[in-house]
C-alpha cells in the first residue's frame, strides 16, 4: 500500500463520523430552518387531513353506493329476442348477480314499476316505449339499447326519451355495460 493512501486512512480513522456531521447539523439548526420545518410540517398535516376529509365525504359514499347497488338492486330487461344475450353480458362482467336480473315481457311491463334500472332492447320493445316511459320514475334509470344493425331510433321516440331524467340511448355493447355501471352509481341514492 502506498504511503500516501496509508496516511489518508489514518487521518480518516482519527476523525469520527460525528465530527463530519457537526457542521451540517449546526447549519440546519439555525432558527430559519427550525421555523421553516415547523411550518412545513403543519402544512403537510393540514393537507393530509383535508385530503382524508375529501376522500371520506366524496369518494367513499360513491363507492359505498356502487357496492350496495351492485349487490342488491334489480335490473329489468325488456326484450323478447335478446334477453339471454344481454343477461349473459351483464353476468359475464362479474359485476352483477344473476338473481338481480329480471326478464320483463311485453305483456307484463307494469311488473317493473319499482325496479330502479330499466334496460330496453329497442327493436323488440319499440312499440311499448310509451308504456315503459309511463312507469319510469325520475329517480330510476332507463337505458335503451339500440344496436345500429337493428334499426335507428326515430326522432319522435328519441325526443320522448331525451326529455326524461336518467334516460340514455346506447348503440354499442361496450358502452352499454359502462352506462349500466354508471347508472348504478348515479341513481337510487336517498339522502
Amino acid at each position: 500500500m502506498p504511503a500516501q493512501t496509508l496516511s489518508y486512512l489514518l487521518l480518516l480513522d482519527s476523525v469520527t463520523k460525528s465530527d463530519l456531521m457537526t457542521p451540517f447539523i449546526s447549519f440546519f439548526n439555525q432558527p430559519f430552518f427550525t421555523l421553516f420545518g415547523g411550518i412545513s410540517t403543519v402544512f403537510n398535516i393540514l393537507v393530509f387531513l383535508s385530503t382524508g376529509f375529501l376522500v371520506l365525504t366524496g369518494v367513499l359514499p360513491v363507492l359505498w353506493r356502487l357496492g350496495k347497488n351492485l349487490s342488491k338492486r334489480k335490473i329489468a330487461i325488456y326484450s323478447d329476442t335478446k334477453f339471454d344475450d344481454l343477461k349473459a353480458m351483464l353476468i359475464d362482467s362479474g359485476l352483477f348477480k344473476e338473481n338481480n336480473i329480471i326478464r320483463i315481457e311485453k305483456t307484463s311491463i307494469e311488473k317493473a314499476r319499482d325496479i330502479a334500472l330499466l334496460l330496453v332492447h329497442w327493436s323488440s320493445c319499440k312499440s311499448e316505449l310509451d308504456r315503459i316511459l309511463n312507469i319510469k320514475n325520475d329517480q330510476n334509470a332507463l337505458i335503451v339499447y339500440a344496436p345500429p344493425d337493428e334499426g335507428r331510433v326515430d326522432d319522435r321516440e328519441r325526443d320522448m326519451i331525451n326529455v326524461r331524467r336518467n334516460a340514455i340511448i346506447v348503440n354499442f355493447r361496450g358502452r352499454l355495460l359502462n352506462d349500466v355501471l354508471t347508472c348504478m352509481m348515479t341513481t337510487g341514492y336517498k339522502k
